[in-house]
């Protein structure tokens, strides 16, 4: 008898949707990640479920609404300050949970009572609190996991430092505490995953291999970065960037490396295999073309993600699919796709993608919903304030939380997002609001309130 099929959750860390040449780039080379896309179904609508990093990290573990877990924020950022003598901002940032609770049951809980071994290798990012690490969240390994949001050097000995704002003390760590001279964080994590899949090739496994790349600090292998170097950029797509185009390449490879392994190990007929980034690509570093917006926003830069699922004997070719996904709905996909029984009560926000995979059914869902009290500041080239946003058909609307102000957009006749329609289809923008409202009332969501001490300077960007 077969055994359960094995899960490989691949997951980037500010991939923009362009950043992969099969969504578009003619700069970025990434022939592994293309050949994936040629076995599995490519999604074109694919969303994380947040702008920033641990609100997608959490839904993806929970199957929830960053929303509904109160996990809005990049932790534990507390809010940008101005730092031009302004008295802060219209809205106090919302509290929002820093550590995941131990209550949630994750995907890597669920695959375990299925008789899976789990791994976390790389980034976690979902707590402020080491008691809330891969460990106590049904992990059975992890490697190179811990509370912070990016390695503070790609290359051995991986030492970070960092603070919250100027003032603030300086926090210092290792990603990895051993290594070698010049060793390269992507390749170690890559070999981290080979060694775990060459340990458990005669039982199920789920390894959720989560880059630190191609999150800043922006270093590439030497070698590699001076092909690009010689290389016509892409100014057309803003792809120029030779140091990212080698991290993203070096992640390409890394995919190689695991392909490579499913197939030496007879593995790769009974692997699921799942590629995508938790949010948009960082606006300093490339362009999430054809798309406006980048990391840290709302516009479709900021959120819609590349996504490749490929699932053996189901999505054995070149499939894609421009149904409307987001983060939430992998952990109940994958407890479909393994024969597990679904857990509504947990994964409360997604929805299995099982008919889309097996081209035989639509999702029973109405609309996609995301929710960001809080602000993020000059740090991104494109500031956000407090919002809410709702993708209803090919329909998408911005409510501003601080003064209600509405943006519309077609995304099927503007996907730049550059024609707000609010004014002239009141109806549906007041409709789109109320579901909006619903929306925010059924799931709990936090909300921001009114800061007293606000004072409004010039030029503001919000």
């Amino acid at each position: 008898m077969l055994q359960k099929p094995n899960i490989i959750v691949f997951l980037v860390d500010d991939l923009g949707y362009s950043d992969v040449s099969c969504y578009g780039s003619d700069y970025y080379e990434t022939p592994h990640i293309d050949q994936l896309a040629e076995l599995g179904m490519r999604f074109t609508n694919a969303y994380a479920s947040s702008a920033l990093c641990s609100p997608t990290r959490a839904s993806l573990l929970t199957g929830k609404n960053p929303g509904r877990l109160h996990i809005t924020h990049a932790i534990p950022i507390k809010g940008y300050k101005r730092i031009d003598g302004g008295k802060g901002t219209r809205l106090k940032d919302a509290d929002y949970v820093m550590n995941l609770p131990l209550e949630e049951v994750t995907i890597a809980e669920a695959l375990k009572t299925g008789g899976y071994t789990t791994a976390s290798i790389g980034k976690w990012h979902v707590c402020d609190d080491s008691a809330y690490y891969p460990k106590y969240q049904g992990f059975d390994i992890n490697i190179g996991g811990n509370h912070h949001g990016h390695t503070g050097e790609h290359f051995y000995p991986y030492h970070g430092r960092w603070r919250m704002a100027e003032g603030h003390p300086w926090v210092e760590w290792n990603t990895l505490p051993d290594g070698e001279q010049g060793e390269y964080l992507t390749d170690r994590l890559t070999a981290e995953a080979i060694e775990f899949i060459e340990s458990n090739n005669d039982k199920p496994f789920f390894l959720y291999l989560s880059h630190y790349a191609v999150h800043t600090p922006i270093q590439a292998k030497k070698d590699i970065q001076s092909r690009y170097e010689q290389k016509a950029p892409d100014t057309l797509k803003g792809h120029v960037k030779p140091a990212y185009a080698a991290m993203i390449e070096s992640v390409d490879a890394s995919m190689g490396a695991i392909m490579e392994k499913l197939e030496s190990s007879r593995l790769a007929e009974n692997t699921i295999i799942i590629f995508t980034s938790d949010n948009g690509g960082y606006g300093k570093q490339t362009s999430n073309y054809p798309f406006r917006g980048n990391k840290g926003n709302f516009y479709e830069g900021g959120i819609r993600v590349p996504l490749i699922i490929h699932w053996p004997g189901v999505t054995d070719r070149k499939l894609i699919s421009e149904t409307p996904v987001i983060t939430a709905d992998l952990y109940p996909s994958l407890l479909d796709m393994v024969g597990l029984p679904l857990m509504p009560d947990q994964h409360q926000d997604g929805v299995s993608l099982v008919p889309v995979l097996k081209q035989k059914g639509v999702l029973q869902r109405d609309a996609l919903y995301w929710h960001f009290p809080n602000y993020v500041g000059t740090g991104h080239p494109n500031p956000s304030a407090p919002l809410s946003v709702i993708r209803y058909q090919d329909w998408k609307l911005i409510e501003s939380l601080e003064d209600g102000a509405l943006e519309l957009y077609n995304l099927k006749a503007d996907q730049e997002e550059s024609h707000n329609l609010a004014q002239s289809n009141i109806k549906l923008a007041k409709s789109l609001q109320q579901m909006l409202e619903r929306w925010r009332s059924q799931t709990g969501v936090q909300l921001p309130v009114i800061n007293p001490a606000y004072q409004k300077i010039k030029n503001e960007p919000w």
